[in-house]
């Protein structure tokens, strides 16, 4: 807990860390009012938004009124002058040097990817929510903000930093992680925005975001980038989704320990586990004396401990995400390398020539998890590049697209950051991936 203690030093000595986000839906807002009443030392001095009005009522919804820039001077005025602002102009934010971190809680892959790569090439850490593009190009951007000198990261609260996290403290205390999980709810991939527009409108949040949670695809996203952090891969297409009612700690009986050993560990969620919606560890240990103690301490005989965090915090950890990347250049959940798992398009229904991918969480299609290496050899479509793509010819239901089953959009930056990073990863003799 070393951050607050750091933020604290920051904020008496009048040097806030000056932050800039882009988005200002759901989760931006919420980030918005986390950082104006509840993180000393930290300012947000600017939103961007394809739509100013949206940005601006975020500001309005934590109490402060913002007003809008359209050129560098006049947002480096109003960051000097400390008066919160907002623009539609994303080059504003990576362009300015008073700005110490960038935070993308957009959700949109290609525009994501413009944003990112821009800030990387202009030097300034990101922290992104975007598990999409993260999912989908995350490996590339990471070696092109490792080449600059800055950090691009996940973050905190959301469940992939969350497990992070956990899987960190794991491994600092001896034991050797086999297991990162995440605690589901509700899981069908047939569920479309008109199933999920009631919860979406209780809690006023997008309904194809919503349908993305609960058809798979944001899970996937999730595991996929925890996979690609900590070396582990899957234990089967979609991974296993036990649905299991009890508490989390019984899953240690659950998963076969020479199968995960198998795989080098592997990434899986359960749904209806307690305490849930949280994220699980299951570990071993090979030293007999320890195991003694871990037994001692009620964590069971093994040889799978378990450990977990019952709840994700969401916007309310971000701030913390800039922090630790800011003052200490710690990155939350980066690949490591070439990706090893990743998110591939499946049919949601039976498709016919001609129509266009739409969304995600959309009514086409959802993502489930396959291994990058299978992703390469088989040309499937990466979930992170399925939407507007054109379809060839008929898709039967539940069946995962390919690469020779669409057409590309024309001209889209996701594509040529595809091709890259399948020829970066081929290059240093690592997996293809597109």
């Amino acid at each position: 807990m070393v951050i607050d203690r750091l933020l604290q030093e920051r904020q008496a000595a009048g040097m806030p860390i000056r932050v800039g986000l882009y988005g200002a839906g759901f989760m931006a807002k919420g980030i918005v009012n986390q950082i104006v009443h509840s993180v000393p030392g930290m300012v947000l001095s600017v939103i961007c938004n394809r739509n100013v009005d949206k940005a601006l009522a975020a500001f309005a919804l934590a109490g402060v009124q913002a007003k809008v820039v359209d050129t560098g001077r006049a947002l480096a005025d109003a960051i000097t002058s400390g008066t919160a602002v907002v623009t539609d102009d994303p080059a504003l934010l990576y362009e300015c040097d008073l700005l110490d971190c960038l935070v993308d809680a957009t959700g949109a892959v290609e525009y994501g990817a413009h944003i990112s790569l821009a800030a990387i090439a202009h030097g300034r850490d990101v922290v992104t929510m975007n598990a999409e593009l993260d999912g989908t190009v995350g490996p590339l951007l990471k070696k092109k903000a490792d080449a600059a000198g800055v950090i691009f990261t996940a973050c905190d609260g959301d469940q992939p930093g969350v497990q992070m996290n956990l899987f960190r403290f794991v491994k600092s205390i001896g034991l050797t992680p086999l297991m990162c999980g995440n605690i589901k709810g509700l899981q069908d991939p047939y569920r479309t925005p008109t199933t999920q527009a009631g919860f979406a409108a209780k809690w006023g949040q997008d309904p194809y975001m919503v349908t993305s949670f609960a058809d798979g695809t944001k899970i996937s996203f999730e595991q996929a980038i925890v996979a690609n952090g900590t070396g582990m891969s899957i234990l089967q297409r979609g991974m296993t989704g036990y649905d299991h009612r009890g508490h989390v700690d019984e899953l240690t009986k659950t998963y076969d320990i020479d199968a995960l050993k198998a795989v080098g560990g592997a990434v899986d969620y359960v749904v209806g586990s307690q305490p849930g919606p949280g994220v699980y560890v299951l570990a071993t240990h090979d030293d007999p004396k320890q195991q003694h103690y871990l037994n001692l301490y009620k964590l069971g005989e093994g040889p799978l401990y378990s450990f977990y965090t019952p709840y994700h915090l969401c916007h309310f950890e971000v701030p913390l995400s800039v922090a630790r990347v800011v003052l200490l250049r710690d990155a939350v959940l980066q690949p490591l390398g070439a990706p090893l798992v990743e998110v591939v398009a499946t049919a949601k229904r039976d498709l016919a020539a001609g129509e266009t991918v739409d969304a995600l969480g959309g009514y086409l299609t959802y993502g489930q998890c396959e291994r990058a290496d299978v992703t390469a050899r088989d040309g499937l479509l990466p979930m992170g590049v399925a939407e507007g793509c054109v379809l060839k010819h008929d898709i039967a239901k539940d069946q995962v697209l390919t690469y020779a089953d669409v057409e590309l959009p024309h001209g889209r930056l996701i594509d040529r950051l595809r091709v890259e990073q399948a020829a970066l990863f081929a290059n240093a003799g690592e997996a293809l991936t597109a």
